[in-house]
Protein backbone atom coordinates (compact mmCIF):
# COMPACT_ATOMS: atom_id res chain seq x y z
CA UNK A 1 0.00 0.00 0.00
CA UNK A 2 2.90 2.33 -0.10
CA UNK A 3 2.56 5.60 -2.74
CA UNK A 4 5.87 5.91 -4.66
CA UNK A 5 6.34 8.04 -7.72
CA UNK A 6 7.88 6.57 -10.89
CA UNK A 7 11.03 8.15 -11.91
CA UNK A 8 11.45 6.56 -15.28
CA UNK A 9 9.79 5.58 -18.76
CA UNK A 10 6.46 6.19 -20.10
CA UNK A 11 4.82 6.88 -16.77
CA UNK A 12 7.75 9.25 -15.38
CA UNK A 13 6.39 11.67 -12.36
CA UNK A 14 3.26 9.61 -11.78
CA UNK A 15 2.18 8.32 -8.75
CA UNK A 16 1.64 4.64 -7.94
CA UNK A 17 0.79 1.92 -5.09
CA UNK A 18 2.73 -1.17 -4.62
CA UNK A 19 0.37 -3.87 -4.84
CA UNK A 20 3.46 -6.65 -4.28
CA UNK A 21 7.29 -6.17 -3.98
CA UNK A 22 9.59 -8.74 -5.10
CA UNK A 23 13.19 -8.33 -3.55
CA UNK A 24 15.21 -10.92 -5.04
CA UNK A 25 13.84 -10.82 -8.06
CA UNK A 26 12.72 -14.56 -9.79
CA UNK A 27 13.57 -16.37 -13.04
CA UNK A 28 12.52 -14.13 -15.76
CA UNK A 29 12.99 -10.78 -14.13
CA UNK A 30 16.67 -11.07 -12.22
CA UNK A 31 16.42 -7.53 -10.15
CA UNK A 32 14.40 -6.64 -7.46
CA UNK A 33 11.03 -4.78 -8.54
CA UNK A 34 7.66 -4.25 -7.70
CA UNK A 35 4.09 -4.80 -9.32
CA UNK A 36 2.27 -1.35 -9.09
CA UNK A 37 -0.77 0.09 -10.20
CA UNK A 38 -0.65 4.17 -10.54
CA UNK A 39 -2.92 7.11 -11.97
CA UNK A 40 -1.82 7.72 -15.80
CA UNK A 41 -4.62 10.70 -16.00
CA UNK A 42 -5.40 12.08 -12.22
CA UNK A 43 -9.15 13.25 -11.77
CA UNK A 44 -9.94 17.06 -12.18
CA UNK A 45 -11.03 18.88 -9.80
CA UNK A 46 -15.05 18.69 -8.39
CA UNK A 47 -16.87 21.57 -6.15
CA UNK A 48 -20.04 21.34 -4.44
CA UNK A 49 -21.68 23.50 -7.22
CA UNK A 50 -21.23 20.75 -9.65
CA UNK A 51 -23.95 18.63 -11.25
CA UNK A 52 -23.96 14.51 -10.88
CA UNK A 53 -22.99 14.48 -15.05
CA UNK A 54 -20.37 16.97 -14.66
CA UNK A 55 -18.97 15.35 -11.27
CA UNK A 56 -18.73 11.74 -12.82
CA UNK A 57 -17.18 13.33 -16.00
CA UNK A 58 -14.13 14.88 -14.03
CA UNK A 59 -13.76 12.10 -11.83
CA UNK A 60 -12.47 9.94 -14.58
CA UNK A 61 -9.05 8.23 -13.99
CA UNK A 62 -6.61 6.68 -16.72
CA UNK A 63 -4.98 3.97 -14.59
CA UNK A 64 -1.77 1.71 -15.52
CA UNK A 65 -0.42 -1.34 -14.12
CA UNK A 66 3.39 -2.08 -14.29
CA UNK A 67 5.84 -4.02 -13.10
CA UNK A 68 8.96 -2.09 -12.16
CA UNK A 69 12.54 -1.72 -11.43
CA UNK A 70 13.10 -0.78 -7.64
CA UNK A 71 15.71 1.60 -9.54
CA UNK A 72 12.87 3.25 -11.19
CA UNK A 73 10.85 4.31 -8.28
CA UNK A 74 10.88 6.60 -5.43
CA UNK A 75 8.87 5.81 -2.38
CA UNK A 76 7.31 8.42 -0.79
CA UNK A 77 5.95 8.38 3.01
CA UNK A 78 2.71 7.69 2.31
CA UNK A 79 0.24 4.84 2.33
CA UNK A 80 -3.38 4.06 1.11
CA UNK A 81 -5.60 1.51 2.10
CA UNK A 82 -7.16 0.66 -1.32
CA UNK A 83 -7.33 -3.54 -1.61
CA UNK A 84 -5.43 -4.71 -5.34
CA UNK A 85 -4.59 -7.63 -4.46
CA UNK A 86 -7.62 -9.30 -5.99
CA UNK A 87 -7.59 -7.73 -9.50
CA UNK A 88 -3.26 -7.10 -9.63
CA UNK A 89 -1.06 -10.34 -10.54
CA UNK A 90 1.28 -11.20 -12.06
CA UNK A 91 -0.84 -13.24 -14.77
CA UNK A 92 -3.19 -10.63 -15.22
CA UNK A 93 -0.23 -8.50 -16.65
CA UNK A 94 -0.47 -10.69 -19.92
CA UNK A 95 -1.74 -9.65 -23.64
CA UNK A 96 -4.97 -11.30 -23.10
CA UNK A 97 -6.15 -10.11 -19.71
CA UNK A 98 -4.27 -6.83 -19.44
CA UNK A 99 -7.22 -4.55 -20.62
CA UNK A 100 -9.52 -6.24 -17.86
CA UNK A 101 -7.35 -5.55 -15.15
CA UNK A 102 -7.39 -1.82 -16.19
CA UNK A 103 -10.60 -1.72 -15.88
CA UNK A 104 -10.94 -2.92 -13.11
CA UNK A 105 -8.40 -1.00 -11.17
CA UNK A 106 -10.37 1.98 -12.70
CA UNK A 107 -13.37 0.90 -10.51
CA UNK A 108 -11.38 0.69 -7.68
CA UNK A 109 -10.03 3.89 -8.06
CA UNK A 110 -12.67 6.17 -9.47
CA UNK A 111 -14.59 4.70 -5.90
CA UNK A 112 -12.41 5.21 -3.50
CA UNK A 113 -11.55 9.06 -4.87
CA UNK A 114 -15.27 9.09 -4.76
CA UNK A 115 -15.31 7.93 -1.33
CA UNK A 116 -12.86 9.70 0.39
CA UNK A 117 -13.19 11.06 3.51
CA UNK A 118 -11.88 14.21 4.67
CA UNK A 119 -10.34 12.73 8.16
CA UNK A 120 -6.68 13.53 9.17
CA UNK A 121 -5.85 9.78 9.93
CA UNK A 122 -2.96 8.51 7.89
CA UNK A 123 -4.58 6.48 5.49
CA UNK A 124 -6.86 9.62 4.55
CA UNK A 125 -3.80 11.70 3.77
CA UNK A 126 -2.10 8.87 2.00
CA UNK A 127 -5.45 8.96 -0.47
CA UNK A 128 -6.00 12.49 -0.58
CA UNK A 129 -2.12 12.81 -1.61
CA UNK A 130 -2.27 9.88 -4.45
CA UNK A 131 -5.30 11.06 -6.28
CA UNK A 132 -3.53 14.68 -6.59
CA UNK A 133 -1.21 15.52 -9.91
CA UNK A 134 2.69 15.83 -8.92
CA UNK A 135 3.73 19.33 -9.85
CA UNK A 136 6.88 20.46 -10.82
Amino acid sequence: GRVVIVTAGRYAGRKAVVVKANDEGNDFKKFGHALVAGVDRYPRKVVRAMGKAKLDKRCKIKPFVKVVNFNHVMPTRYTVDIDLKKAVDEDSLKAESRKDTRKAVKKIFEDKFKNQTTKTDKKALGVNYFFNKLRF
